[in-house]
């Protein structure tokens, strides 16, 4: 078992916009003064820069075109209705907002397959939408592989019991809080636990201050540290410039690099920067669109691909 891939499966947008469906919760997303073709246009620029560096690393990424059969605009984050796994299983999620339900398509596992992976099981967790049920697969659940462990800041589109379902589906043990972020001075859940913490081989950056309840707070960092992950803090105010929306993944060699966009870079400090470089270097990329419009950054467009490769 490995905490880190090589592949992952990213998808190119062609309507991307701010999405006034998830915007009731995201509180990430803000409106840009630019038409919508011209939104997409810049999402598609970053979109593909941020591609063409990842391979340059020799990292294997997937790159599949969203279709206009629906209207998608979050269809550039693919990690938040699908999950890939080492047993060759795929994970299917509820999602919060209907459009966004609306990314998920048959044919993307048949790209994979051609791709030569291995699909041998498909679990289906949609039909807790009809009861409004959610759990937003990657971006709700931070999953440490090695040691078994998902954490899951509960939320609106994090629903507990849904969890406890997919540890014991997926035989991972739960440690659930909640985490919150201050908007218009209330604390509010932050949507999305990836956007506040990111577990790598050999450490976590994680955002401690949103963890308001202090015994929750201690249950989470003692997790971390029985599993020897460094604990990297950040503040508040570094998440929310997607500073805790990373992920670690294999280059060239089985080289390790941590991905971030540029405005998660620039807003580290130089302390931070060594400490995780002591790890892995960092790859970063401006996505200044992408984070305005959708409310999500580099890790949310990268959907991990850890199926076995078909060795037929």
């Amino acid at each position: 078992m490995q905490q880190t891939t090589n592949s992952i499966l990213m998808i190119r947008p062609i309507n991307f916009r701010k999405n006034e469906q998830t915007a009731v919760n995201n509180f990430f997303q803000e409106d840009i003064d630019l038409k919508n073709a011209e939104i997409n246009k810049k999402a598609q620029e970053e979109f593909d820069a941020f591609v063409f560096k990842l391979k340059s690393y020799g990292i294997n990424v997937i790159v599949i075109s969203d279709t206009d059969e629906f209207d998608t605009p979050d269809s550039i984050f693919p990690n938040n209705w699908i999950s890939f796994h080492a047993d060759g299983t795929v994970g299917i999620y509820p999602m919060f907002a209907e459009n966004r339900r609306l990314e998920r398509r048959d044919d993307i596992l048949v790209e994979l397959e051609k791709n030569d992976f291995l699909i041998e099981n498909v679990v289906d967790y949609t039909s807790a939408e009809e009861e409004n049920l959610f759990l937003e697969a990657t971006g709700s659940i931070i999953l440490d592989r090695v040691n078994k462990k998902a954490y899951c800041a509960l939320s609106a589109r994090a629903d507990e019991e849904l969890f406890i379902e997919f540890c014991e589906d997926f035989e991972y043990t739960p440690v659930v809080f909640i985490a919150n972020q201050t908007v218009n001075d209330k604390r509010v859940a932050i949507y999305h636990t990836n956007v506040m913490m990111c577990v790598a081989t050999t450490f976590a950056v994680i955002c401690l201050d949103t963890i308001d309840d202090k015994t929750e707070r201690k249950n989470v960092v003692k997790h971390l540290k029985e599993d020897r992950k460094q604990i990297i803090e950040i503040t508040e105010e570094q998440m929310n410039n997607f500073a805790g929306n990373m992920l670690q993944l294999k280059g060239e060699n089985d080289e390790l690099f941590l991905i971030m966009s540029q405005a998660a870079y620039d807003c580290l400090n130089q302390s931070q920067i060594a400490r995780i470089t002591n790890h892995c270097k960092i790859i970063s990329s401006s996505l200044e669109t992408i984070e305005t419009c959708g409310g999500g950054s580099a890790r949310c467009m990268m959907a991990e691909v850890f199926l076995p490769k078909n060795k037929s």
